[in-house]
């Protein structure tokens, strides 16, 4: 039984060659964006981790208002 890439391959190489082609950068693009995003994400790790804190401290120390009370 083929993997899922395997079987989008198939499908793939049987187009016309400027279409794989488009096929070939958008899929190397959106690899490059993903890594992007992670790499982003973990440089900015500890400032969402301070943030977090942050945010559980006022909503215990009672500065928050419960999403109802906006509504």
């Amino acid at each position: 039984m083929l993997t899922l890439p395997e079987r989008a391959l198939q499908q793939v190489v049987i187009l016309p060659q400027d279409e794989q082609d488009a096929i070939e950068a958008q899929i190397l693009a959106s690899i490059a964006d993903e890594d992007a995003r992670k790499k982003c994400l973990a440089q900015k790790r500890d400032v969402i981790r301070r943030m977090a804190r942050e945010a559980l401290d006022d909503d215990d120390g009672g500065k928050t208002l419960r999403l109802a009370d906006l509504l």
